[in-house]
């Protein structure tokens, strides 16, 4: 049994899973006072549902908001996010109380580079340097030389020698971008993000001739036959700063659909269309991230739990590798988010 799933059963014996929530119970009055009472920060992922979005004192990228968090004085930080998110925010603030509304709540993607196997997988490329997707467990990151995020991944491998060889893990979509775009041949683990597998070309196509000065913008997690047609290729934060400072009226988004409501609450004079994926249900969202509620992330607050707990090896190991990519991203006067 895994730690996660430990802790769950954990959780489970205690009640804790079973908690009801009064339905008369003014949630935001409620997560208000207990930020106040417990001198506590919330974070919440642009994939979030709106109304934690709005609750939240911090909205953004999973790395973005850990740096935030670890500026603070909070005592408590409170991750609305997925797991490995809540992990780097412990790494970065190993002295404080990290809680996570909902422990299942996990990542496709993360889940799809499991530290054993990878381990395994590494050492058949000793003289490789391993380049490791922020958007993955604590344990991978220990097994990593220098993470990077979508927004600085294209500087952190051209950082890198050119003749040396690079491992790139775990997104296999990213790394082929970013192949393309530095001309890197890199060795790929076959990892990916559910959400970002699923857009439909054909379909996209077709929302494209019906609105025809939109604009497509794409997550680079997104396939390569996507990312081809894309007029713009960013990060969640360089995707929403595009559609602020960009002419366009209406914009095609092929990323996960929460990023939809800061788009839409920074440009409210603009339209913004999910980008529809190859299934029945024509909707874009991640499971994972949808686990989180108001109701989860109160009963959190209320008893602090669950909590992120991280042996000190794996903290230790883990940081060295987030901060290489933060003094290679500082020299080059970078964005970290």
């Amino acid at each position: 049994m895994t730690a996660l799933a430990e802790a769950t059963a954990s959780l489970d014996k205690m009640g804790y899973l079973d908690i009801e929530v009064d339905p008369t119970v003014d949630l935001v009055a409620e997560i208000q006072r207990l930020k106040k009472e417990k001198n506590a920060v919330i974070l919440a992922h642009y994939y979030q549902e709106s109304e934690i979005q709005d609750v939240a004192d911090y909205i953004g990228d999973s790395l973005g908001l850990s740096q935030q968090a670890a500026k603070t004085e909070a005592d408590i930080i409170v991750f609305a996010g997925v797991h490995f998110m809540a992990e780097t925010a412990k790494i970065l603030s190993p002295s404080k109380k990290v809680l996570l509304p909902d422990l299942k709540a996990g990542c496709s993607l993360a889940d799809s580079c499991p530290p054993p196997l990878f381990r395994k997988f590494k050492e058949k490329y000793p003289n490789h340097v391993v380049v490791s997707y922020i958007n993955c467990t604590a344990e991978l990151k220990t097994l990593t030389d220098i993470c990077c995020t979508s927004t600085n991944a294209v500087h952190i491998i051209e950082s890198i020698p050119k003749d040396q060889p690079i491992i790139f893990a775990p997104d296999i979509n990213l790394g082929k971008y970013l192949i393309k775009k530095t001309g890197r041949d890199m060795v790929l683990w076959n990892g990916a993000c559910m959400v970002h597998e699923i857009f439909s070309a054909e379909k996209i196509a077709k929302l494209r001739a019906r609105h025809p000065e939109a604009k497509f913008i794409a997550h680079p997690e997104c396939e390569p036959h996507i990312l081809e047609t894309a007029d713009f290729i960013g990060s969640t934060t360089g995707l929403l700063k595009y559609t602020i400072n960009s002419d366009a009226k209406e914009f095609i988004v092929a990323t996960e659909a929460g990023i939809l409501h800061q788009m839409q609450l920074k440009s409210p004079d603009k339209t913004f269309i999910p980008a529809p994926p190859n299934n029945t249900c024509a909707c874009n969202e991640c499971p994972h991230m949808k686990r989180n509620t108001m109701e989860k992330l109160y009963i959190c607050m209320e008893y602090e739990l669950p909590e992120i707990i991280l042996p000190d090896w794996v903290i230790e190991q883990g940081r060295a590798s987030i901060d290489r990519m933060l003094e290679v991203s500082e020299k080059a006067g970078l964005n970290k988010d």
